[in-house]
């Protein structure tokens, strides 16, 4: 637009300037060898004007001339190129699609016709097509070229990334995902293995400054940064509690300032402050956390701040858990526990029986049955007690990727990613080991005549209930006020059931004449009619 404009003033101004000599009409005499030239202006600058114009005409052609063999080579190479980056293009597009065959056919086109240093996407599409024609170790070569040059270099280090993770090298795929983040820390895939692999060594103040990084990146939210920071303050507070109790001491406060309602947090901080005799502040951070989310582990910690206190003082503090927490089974089997310690036995069974009318749970019934041991001793109703909590829900615990803890961790035992852990019901049954004294013990069942009382219900269920029946008075024993110690369920930890399948006849007449103990109470009569119909009952 701006040429032509440019030509359009040059003619105007050409124009201009005709006029103006044709309205001022005048002679041009030239004396040149004895001879005198007299012409007219008018026709002196259309002279002037030609022979400027014949010369830049001459100019021109004699410049093509020379120059023609560039032209040609030029518009040869661009046409050439053109052609290569339509084979790249289609041959990307064809990875893209599956299209193996195709792939590599435009990947060897596109190499004839574009070279590979001009053009680095030609190794991409090379080790592309390996892949789809399952030759990973020419894709690996090729990823390993793409590392030389700076353009490259990270699709480099993704590419061998991930054929690091799908040969299961776990140390590779992390090595080439940390030199990733370090050139790029914005890069997701890089920075989340390179945090797994700083958690799973422990170096926390690495992994923290990480999330700094990725929260100035913008690549996560402030408040996912957040929570991050408050996992890892914390999971460095509990390794520095005992080498170095004000350095854990600050890591706790902050994660606990950082997510006031996480609880590994408040636990850890108030033992922090508890361990340098600062009670009152440490008081006041998990009763911030018990209003947020009643915990057992807050509730415990709560009432037993002060070592020497008696029984009554850590009732008393139970008790003020309670009325911050109202109608919680939490609350209630706090108490109940605080009051079984004082032998306030009544206290105790009217607040477990609170607890299981809030929230009917295992937790609460085998507390009943501590209770009864402690107050009556009667081993009946005790393992009326226990069958109870055999069929009812399970308590929360802290679980990860199917692998249920005692304690909360940082990360996952089995994936390795950072606040895995939830509190929460599990949802498997099977297959209890007893861990402290009896860990590593199989529990082995022999089971006959209780299988006959089993009516409309898949065997496999039948029996992992008869089998919890049969381990729980054997956990009963490493059980702490209604708190179960049963470690987590694993494949490699099963039950052995030795028992044979009950026939038809055996099952009726089992179902019309239920087998029971000579000392046991049986079940109550309000239990038997609200009975889920189909539901196992060995008493």
């Amino acid at each position: 637009m701006i040429r032509i404009l440019f030509f359009l003033a040059v003619v105007f101004a050409l124009g201009l300037g005709f006029a103006w000599l044709a309205d001022r009409p005048g002679d041009m005499v030239v004396t040149f060898d004895g001879y005198q030239y007299q012409i007219s202006l008018m026709v002196a600058a259309v002279a002037i004007v030609a022979v400027v114009a014949a010369i830049m005409i001459a100019w021109w052609l004699v410049k093509s001339v020379w120059n023609s063999p560039y032209a040609i080579a030029r518009h040869f190479r661009v046409r050439r190129r053109d052609r290569g980056y339509q084979a790249l293009s289609t041959g990307m597009i064809a990875a893209g699609a599956g299209d193996a065959g195709l792939a590599r056919k435009k990947s060897k086109e596109a190499a004839k016709l574009i070279r590979s240093d001009q053009e680095p996407l030609i190794y991409l599409l090379e080790a592309q097509a390996s892949l789809l024609e399952g030759d990973h170790d020419a894709a690996r070569q090729k990823f390993e070229a793409m590392l030389d040059d700076p353009e490259m270099r990270l699709l480099g280090l993704r590419g061998l990334y991930l054929e690091a993770e799908r040969l299961g090298d776990r140390t590779a795929a992390r090595h080439y995902a940390g030199r990733a983040a370090s050139a790029a820390p914005q890069l997701a895939w890089a920075a989340e293995s390179t945090l797994e692999e700083l958690t799973a060594r422990g170096d926390w103040d690495g992994a923290l400054t990480l999330v700094n990084a990725q929260k100035s990146t913008h690549q996560i939210e402030r408040d996912a940064a957040n929570r991050r920071r408050a996992v890892l303050l914390t999971a460095k507070a509990e390794a520095l509690m005992d080498s170095d109790p004000a350095g854990a001491r600050a890591a706790a406060l902050e994660a606990n300032r950082l997510q006031p309602e996480f609880v590994p947090a408040a636990i850890v901080a108030a033992k922090t402050l508890f361990q340098q005799n600062d009670v009152r502040k440490g008081t006041k951070v998990l009763e911030a956390a018990w209003r947020a989310e009643p915990h057992p582990e807050i509730a415990d910690l709560y009432t037993h701040a002060r070592p020497g206190d008696a029984v009554l003082d850590r009732l008393g503090r139970a008790r003020k858990l309670q009325d911050m927490k109202k109608n919680n089974a939490e609350a209630s089997l706090a108490v109940a526990r605080a009051a079984l310690d004082a032998q306030d036995y009544r206290a105790a069974r009217a607040e477990a029986e609170a607890a299981i009318r809030i929230d009917r749970r295992e937790g609460a019934y085998l507390l009943l049955a501590d209770i009864e041991e402690a107050e009556t001793g009667d081993e009946g109703k005790v393992r009326q007690w226990l069958a109870k909590a055999v069929r009812a829900p399970r308590d929360p615990v802290w679980v990860a990727d199917g692998v249920v803890s005692e304690r909360w961790a940082p990360i996952s035992p089995v994936t390795g990613k950072l606040d895995a852990f939830e509190w929460r019901a599990p949802t498997e049954r099977f297959g209890q080991l007893i861990d402290n004294e009896a860990s590593g013990a199989e529990i082995s069942v022999a089971i006959a005549a209780p299988l006959a009382g089993i009516q409309g219900r898949e065997d496999a269920t039948a029996v992992n209930d008869v089998v919890d029946h049969a381990a729980k008075p054997t956990a009963k024993a490493s059980t702490r006020h209604g708190k179960s110690s049963v470690g987590p369920v694993t494949a490699e930890q099963p039950i052995i059931v030795d028992a044979p399948t009950p026939t038809l006849h055996e099952t009726t007449d089992a179902a019309e004449h239920p087998v029971r103990l000579p000392d046991d109470p049986g079940v109550e009569p309000e239990d038997a009619t609200t009975a889920t119909p189909g539901r196992f009952r060995l008493f």
